[in-house]
């Protein structure tokens, strides 16, 4: 009988082991599936990493950008600014310019009523005693004048008496 015995466990050990080589094979096979999905995985991560690390770059460059353009706005900002004072400047020049009437080319300029026409070896003194007005009076109605700059032909305005 021992060797019939020997026989079942032999014959049950090879079951055992046909079982076992079927179930490693299956073991096998799910292994080397998880190992492509594993290896797509590792793609995967390799891929996110080089966005993340782009992303960041990405996000480094839009702020120099940002601080480059609001720089830029500063400096059109201040440029704008002194401009507007310039301007401002021109305007009020050009308002206190004083205005020479007197006409070039061929007719000789009139004076109207409480007005004078400078004339040839005239002075802001000469005209006031001329006229019999004081020159203070005649200096206050007449600000942008430059008196030691008379134009033949200027007119003056001439204070009511």
């Amino acid at each position: 009988m021992l060797p019939v015995g020997g026989i079942i466990v032999g014959v049950i050990g090879l079951l055992l082991g046909g079982y076992s080589a079927i179930k490693l094979s299956s073991v096998n096979r799910t292994l080397a599936a998880h190992e492509e999905k594993m290896a797509r995985f590792d793609t995967l991560e390799s891929q996110v990493s080089t966005a993340s690390a782009a992303s960041e770059k990405a996000t480094r460059d839009l702020g120099a950008l940002t601080r480059s353009t609001q720089d830029a706005f500063n400096q059109v900002g201040a440029e704008l600014g002194n401009l507007r004072g310039s301007i401002t400047k021109l305007e009020e020049s050009a308002k206190a310019a004083p205005v020479k009437t007197a006409k070039a080319g061929g007719a000789p300029a009139v004076a109207g009523p409480d007005e004078y026409i400078v004339k040839s070896g005239d002075t802001g003194a000469k005209i006031a005693r001329a006229q019999g007005i004081a020159l203070s009076d005649l200096l206050a109605v007449n600000p942008g004048v430059n008196w030691n700059r008379l134009d033949v032909g200027q007119k003056l305005k001439l204070p009511k008496k």
